[in-house]
């Protein structure tokens, strides 16, 4: 993999755009993380003991693969993938925020919680139980329906 190959590039470009991610190092960040779970997944399939179990467990927990899949599944796995279970995403898909780029400014400014936690990370992993336990943070403006922002998405 050349870090100067052009379709690789267009990639990048593309996934910046389409997660609204900062730049082509959250990107990469990303893509390491999948090879070291594929990596792992790749010892594990040659290893005889129930260890497996565990790591699929933990990937399920944490949204990136579903119930019943294998480390085989793991391999399969794209940067996409991992994008998906960022809080940016997660909070935009749940109309919390109207684009990627407001549900960024949303969580580096503190008004987004998880779980009752303030989180101000736009790259934390959404967790799956946590999913549907992300909030306006208790003290932020925009906890109030009556907040313009509020007010423009609703309407």
């Amino acid at each position: 993999m050349k870090p100067w190959d052009a379709t690789l590039l267009d990639e990048e470009l593309k996934l910046i755009g389409q997660y609204g991610l900062r730049n082509k190092l959250e990107v990469r960040r990303f893509r390491k993380i999948v090879k070291d779970y594929q990596r792992t997944a790749r010892r594990l399939l040659t290893e005889e003991r129930g260890e497996g179990r565990q790591f699929l467990a933990k990937l399920y927990r944490q949204g990136i693969i579903e119930r019943g899949a294998t480390l085989s599944d793991v391999l399969d796995l794209t940067t996409r993938d991992l994008l998906e279970r960022r809080l940016q995403t997660v909070v935009h898909r749940r109309g919390l925020a109207k684009t990627l780029y407001q549900a960024r400014q949303m969580i580096t400014h503190g008004h987004i919680a998880v779980d009752g936690r303030r989180v101000t990370v736009p790259s934390f992993i959404v967790e799956r139980d946590a999913e549907d336990k992300i909030t306006y943070w208790k003290n932020s403006p925009l906890n109030s329906p009556d907040h313009p922002i509020r007010r423009d998405m609703a309407g």
